[in-house]
């Protein structure tokens, strides 16, 4: 449901299980098992990692992208819908435009469900492939510096890594005009979890020479009301090539994609972009999240591996 909810432990035993699917990523552990994907929000690179996740691992997908397809257009409340499918998978992915609607739904079924994203709140596998892909690029996650670009009140990407690196000695700098800062209680979180961070409003070439993490994120319409202030606020920071010339070497921009303008396509060419490796890894922990919610161990996917090698 969230990342919150995980230890120091539970993270690196994760990132240890998706390095090994990057390994293999094909096996054939979730053979038999059905994986239903509900997205009630529009979704590309979540979607399709998650199917291609479980495609992977021998699994077969059922479930929908566009609700207007669905007896939820009937009327049908989440409750029933998801009882309903319950009765035809062994887990459901669940993205919904309403904060708290995973967490409902795996109170009305037995069947796991992982959140794939709820309104402005949580995107915790979102996260964990943020982790992986920080942790590939730096050699650690520990005493980082983690520039956080743009939409920081509607952006749950943001919200879960913040949550996430509590455990790793962070120090956040959040950069955002100020309809779009980072909310209160995310704030109070971090003087609760002892995690440092400093807010901007300037975007330059200066401001963000100390990085070693550049979390560039979209100015998302959809999550307001007023359009006049979507307009004004949309193109606010644009990163250019010509501003990485003073940054850090080890230095990397992610971005949970998609991007409208917030990233020049110049920046594309340098090699301290990051984010299409970012999507991809998403694939690796999708597949650490199914099988650990399954219940398939790292012991158990080391040995297929090992097995897999002596055939």
């Amino acid at each position: 449901m969230t990342i919150a909810e995980y230890s120091k432990e539970k993270i690196l035993y994760m990132l240890e299980l998706a390095k090994e699917f990057e390994a293999k990523p094909n096996r054939h552990l979730l053979d038999g098992k059905v994986v239903a994907t509900l997205f009630f929000e529009p979704s590309t690179r979540t979607r399709l990692s998650f199917e291609t996740a479980a495609n992977r691992l021998g699994a077969r997908v059922i479930g929908f992208s566009d609700p207007k397809a669905t007896s939820s257009s009937k009327g049908e409340t989440l409750k029933d819908t998801v009882k309903m499918v319950s009765n035809y998978a062994d887990i459901i992915v669940m993205r919904h435009y309403l904060e708290g609607a995973p967490r409902y739904a795996s109170e009305v079924t037995s069947v796991p469900i992982v959140n794939a994203g709820d309104g402005s709140n949580q995107h915790p596998s979102q996260t964990m492939l943020d982790l992986y892909s920080i942790y590939k690029t730096q050699g650690t996650l520990d005493g980082l510096n983690i520039f956080l670009v743009g939409d920081l009140k509607y952006g749950r990407t943001v919200h879960s890594l913040l949550m996430a690196m509590r455990h790793f000695n962070p120090t956040f700098h959040f950069i955002a005009p100020e309809e779009l800062r980072m909310p209160e209680e995310y704030k109070i979180y971090c003087r609760q979890q002892g995690i440092r961070y400093v807010e901007h409003s300037e975007f330059s070439e200066e401001s963000i020479a100390g990085a070693d993490i550049l979390y560039m994120t979209r100015v998302q319409r959809e999550r307001f009301t007023d359009l006049m202030e979507y307009e004004r606020v949309k193109n606010v920071y644009i990163l250019r090539a010509k501003m990485l010339e003073k940054t850090r070497p080890n230095m990397r921009i992610l971005h949970p994609l998609p991007r409208v303008n917030e990233i020049a396509y110049d920046v594309d060419e340098s090699p301290k972009a990051y984010y299409f490796q970012q999507a991809r890894n998403g694939l690796y922990a999708r597949e650490a999240i199914l099988c650990d919610v399954l219940g398939i161990s790292l012991d158990e996917v080391r040995r297929d591996r090992v097995e897999a090698q002596g055939k």
